[in-house]
């Protein structure tokens, strides 16, 4: 045994989701195997110093989409440049997006992304598959990804109709497979109809820069969909999952809807905790495309400090990035119609810092809550904890050692991506990773990394996630649909093979005496005739009579007659 295969952490303060003490943590072939003070360890270990700093469990982010062919091009950043800039932020897993074409084969797909990531990637990871069409080959593919891949969340579109969306019948349908399976939904949250419509209508209107894809995709059509889905899941009693919220009535929508016990969670993303949609409107060009992604920033400047509140309190539940990256050059493919330039933003580096900084550092959350959200939730939702997740004996040793005094300024001069922009560029962020450690390897040390492409490991996911499923299987129990006993119906039943023909049309009206007289020798009607007669047919025949008539103010005054 080296020393290499040795870790011991002293003096530092350890932060889990539910509490912080101080303790030494011996790591030892990349697992943890004490946790205490004064620990005895076996000789030859590598010591690190931790005093006065935060030692907590690695970033989980739950969403990237790195070297995804994507609008004409492929997303820059790909598995190895991807994970090594989330290591240097103190990210230690990843949770891509294998993204079948329309009619392409999931396993396949699956296949594909996964040749890849094990090849390239620095850091542990896995996977959520899209479900981007539906037919009964679809359905057996989910089964065996699920049972046989260690899949256990699928991602669905409402939006890039004609590219990756899906109708309501479908997604329900995908839902009630997915609840059998015990798998979660995931949910791109925006009405694709509306969007197309309402692209076609700023082109006309000769909006062509970054500012029409904000003016195309408003608010409300965020709101909307993740409405629709939420309803949808509740009827297929599926959980539900809705990736990057990015305004306010969309977290508005999840947090009524979990109030009202649906199964539903929320991702803010670091870009919508982090910058607002301002930049749309940024006379440089490529500046403005640089923040193009779907859906896009909200132009409300309020929108991240009020996402945090809710990141904070409880109401959304975790954080991602989103990490789909272009350069310029890539961008400039939608240089003349902003519904061609490549929807994307980089995070996956910077987001521990920008959570720590809008939410920790601000005094919206304490240090147990940023682990929650950046960590803890995700490896419980997405059914690895406490695998990862949690400093604890027997958890994998993917850990961050944290300077909550030092600060950092954010740039694409400095960071690790291989994205030439960066949209968080000039942000001063207090709060550093000074150590990243992956599998009980240092990987982030004195600004340097020290990584090795291809050592990340595929992280399994078993279905059924108690955090996602404990209420629903209850559910399934005690909510089950009963019929009304009662006496079968036994009287006749209409049946329209043996109605006569025209039966439902109208007979022709009776004529009256009335109608019946003649006319004076000018050829019109005669005014001294009365109409009424004390036998025979009156006009009013077919009127139903009423009971009486109460004349409330005849001519002459009031009166109490009732006839």
């Amino acid at each position: 045994m080296t020393a290499q295969n040795r870790l011991l952490i002293k003096g530092g303060k350890i932060v889990n989701a539910d509490r912080m003490f101080v303790a030494d943590i011996y790591i030892e072939d990349g697992i943890i195997r004490q946790v205490g003070e004064n620990l005895i360890t076996p000789g030859g270990a590598k010591q690190i110093d931790a005093k006065g700093k935060l030692i907590m469990p690695g970033g989980i982010d739950t969403h990237t989409h790195f070297e995804m062919p994507f609008m004409g091009t492929r997303s820059i950043d790909d598995f190895y440049h991807g994970t090594k800039a989330a290591l240097a932020g103190g990210t230690t897993m990843i949770i891509d997006h294998c993204l079948p074409q329309k009619g392409q084969s999931l396993l396949e797909a699956y296949e594909d992304w996964s040749a890849r990531a094990s090849e390239r990637a620095c850091c542990d990871y896995s996977f959520h598959v899209g479900i981007t069409w539906w037919s009964d080959e679809v359905k057996k593919e989910i089964e065996v990804l699920c049972k046989e891949k260690g899949i256990n969340s699928f991602k669905m579109f409402m939006a890039y109709k004609g590219v990756f969306m899906l109708d309501d019948d479908e997604i329900y349908q995908a839902m009630c497979i997915l609840k059998e399976q015990g798998a979660l939904a995931l949910m791109h949250a925006e009405n694709g109809n509306l969007i197309n419509e309402c692209c076609k209508k700023m082109l006309a209107l000769g909006i062509t820069g970054p500012e029409g894809h904000e003016l195309s995709r408003p608010e409300e059509v965020e709101e909307e969909a993740t409405t629709r889905a939420i309803v949808i899941a509740n009827q297929a009693q599926c959980p539900l999952y809705i990736v990057h919220v990015m305004s306010k009535s969309a977290a508005n929508a999840i947090s009524k809807a979990r109030r009202e016990g649906k199964v539903v969670f929320g991702e803010p993303i670091a870009a919508s905790l982090g910058v607002d949609g301002s930049h749309y409107w940024d006379k440089d060009w490529k500046h403005a495309a640089a923040y193009v992604m779907g859906p896009p920033l909200r132009p409300d400047v309020t929108t991240p400090g009020y996402l945090m509140d809710l990141l904070a309190n409880g109401d959304l539940h975790l954080t991602g990035t989103d990490n789909c990256t272009f350069n310029p050059d890539q961008k400039a493919l939608g240089r003349d119609d902003f519904t061609k330039i490549p929807n994307g933003v980089n995070g996956v580096e910077d987001r521990m810092s920008i959570i720590w900084e809008k939410g920790v550092y601000t005094g919206k959350m304490d240090p147990c809550r940023f682990v929650a959200v950046t960590s803890t939730n995700a490896a419980k939702i997405f059914n690895f904890y406490p695998k990862k997740g949690v400093i604890q004996v027997g958890s994998d040793a993917d850990l961050v050692i944290w300077d909550p005094n030092a600060t950092r300024t954010i740039s694409k001069d400095t960071h690790h991506h291989a994205v030439t922009m960066n949209i968080f560029e000039g942000m001063v962020c207090h709060g550093v990773p000074l150590i990243t450690i992956s599998n009980g390897r240092i990987v982030w040390e004195d600004e340097q990394l020290h990584v090795t492409q291809g050592a990340g490991r595929f992280v399994s996911r078993p279905v059924h996630a108690p955090e996602a499923y404990a209420k629903i299987l209850i559910r399934d129990k005690v909510r089950v649909p009963v019929g009304v006993d009662r006496e079968a119906y036994d009287g006749p039943v209409w049946n329209s093979a043996n109605a006569p023909a025209n039966s439902v049309s109208k007979a022709a009206p009776k004529q009256t005496q009335n109608q019946d007289r003649t006319a004076t020798r000018h050829g019109h009607r005669d005014l001294h005739a009365s109409g009424f007669s004390l036998s025979g047919n009156q006009v009013d025949d077919n009127v139903k009579s009423k009971v009486g008539h109460k004349v409330l103010a005849p001519p002459g005054g009031q009166s109490s007659i009732t006839f």
